[in-house]
């Protein structure tokens, strides 16, 4: 399976930013990884009109564990599918704080991805206070055992590893934290899910940018990045992406 290069637009970008989509699509058309952006909801069917027939999919960064329903405000799996979101990410730290998001209703966003015929990006990681007791194994293992679809599979499942204190800070684990955090969820996947595991992608997340892509890419069982602020620029993104292409 391709490694993927994902960007978290987060509440950035109107439609003046997709110019910065055409540019990458022009530097990267058929880049050796798998390349997607999660723009707001604002944007996805913009954003996948212009990636149609493309290497770029297109994400959404949230949504409601429901199909429909009396739900002012939120958006469900059938209304992400239907503007062309083939991906969502679900369980980020910042909704998980933000929004109190628990384990059990990240896990009930995952299924109802699944459900839907999405791939569920299922984000984990632990806190700076976490990391500081040495809390972060014993953190993000109940995460992911919380968090994971039932019936996931190396199709609809994507882990990213997000250390908390690593994101939009410019600080980083050391490449030997990443990969000990990286071999363990490879090992409790392989719990959870059996033989699927050695081809569900883990990602990086926090931080990444063109300066240290290459070296977190060389690290064993990372097979990818979840991208925040640099994922904004084509620029920046573009030479994630071939990084990635490289590893």
């Amino acid at each position: 399976m391709k490694k993927l290069a994902a960007g978290n637009w987060k509440m950035n970008g109107t439609m003046a930013a997709l110019a910065e989509v055409s540019a990458l699509l022009e530097a990267h058309p058929d880049p050796a990884c798998e390349m997607l952006l999660c723009p707001p909801a604002t944007l996805i069917a913009a954003m996948a009109a212009q990636a149609r027939g493309t290497a770029l999919k297109v994400g959404a960064q949230d949504c409601h564990p429901r199909p429909k329903g009396a739900h002012t405000g939120d958006i469900s799996v059938p209304l992400l599918r239907d503007a062309g979101a083939t991906h969502v990410i679900v369980g980020h730290s910042e909704r998980r704080t933000d929004h109190g998001e628990t384990d059990a209703l990240v896990r009930a966003k995952a299924e109802a991805v699944v459900d839907g015929g999405l791939t569920a990006i299922v984000c984990i990681g632990e806190t700076e206070a976490e990391r500081d007791s040495g809390k972060t194994l014993a953190v993000i293992g109940t995460q992911l055992d919380g968090s994971i679809p039932g019936g996931a599979t190396a199709t609809n499942l994507v882990v990213a590893y997000e250390p908390v204190w690593a994101i939009g800070t410019g600080r980083t684990p050391m490449p030997s934290e990443i990969a000990e955090v990286h071999g363990f969820l490879r090992g409790r996947l392989r719990g959870l899910i059996g033989g699927e595991a050695e081809k569900v992608r883990i990602l990086y997340g926090g931080s990444v940018k063109p300066s240290n892509a290459a070296d977190i890419f060389a690290i064993p069982h990372v097979d990818g990045a979840l991208v925040g602020g640099a994922s904004l620029k084509a620029a920046d993104f573009g030479a994630i992406v071939a990084a990635l292409s490289a590893a």
